[in-house]
């Protein structure tokens, strides 16, 4: 199923302000962009318009593949704007500026402590006696 047919039904995170859980075209985008065998790059032209893109090498099974893949522009935006993706350095011509795109990497959540439960305290004297 190509990924452009699949649309989140999540809120995004900018209108919201809050994280939210990503939809099954982001989770797939996601998980092109974490494996380490398949480099993403995002190319910007000089009007605006940007291309999410990889390489999809041949499969000797299917015979598919040999080819660049464009991701959904619109969900990549979105893991941008939620900080869940990150671009690398700049590499400019006269045409476009072309960036590596990588997963975010997210800080480990703060430990707490585990709860106090208070020492047990002695019964005063008058209540022993009894």
């Amino acid at each position: 199923m190509p990924l452009t047919a699949v649309r989140p039904q999540t809120a995004d995170f900018r209108a919201t302000g809050r994280r939210t859980r990503p939809g099954a075209a982001e989770a797939e985008v996601l998980r092109i962009v974490t494996d380490a065998r398949t480099p993403v790059f995002v190319t910007v032209r000089p009007d605006g318009r940007r291309r999410y893109s990889y390489w999809r090498p041949l499969d000797s099974a299917t015979g598919r593949g040999g080819s660049y893949v464009a991701l959904p522009t619109a969900e990549c935006d979105t893991l941008h704007s939620a900080g869940r993706i990150s671009l690398g350095e700049p590499l400019a011509d006269p045409h476009r500026v072309i960036y590596r795109v990588s997963a975010a990497r997210t800080p480990a959540p703060p430990r707490t402590p585990a709860p106090r439960t208070p020492a047990p305290r002695a019964l005063p004297e008058r209540a022993r006696a009894a």
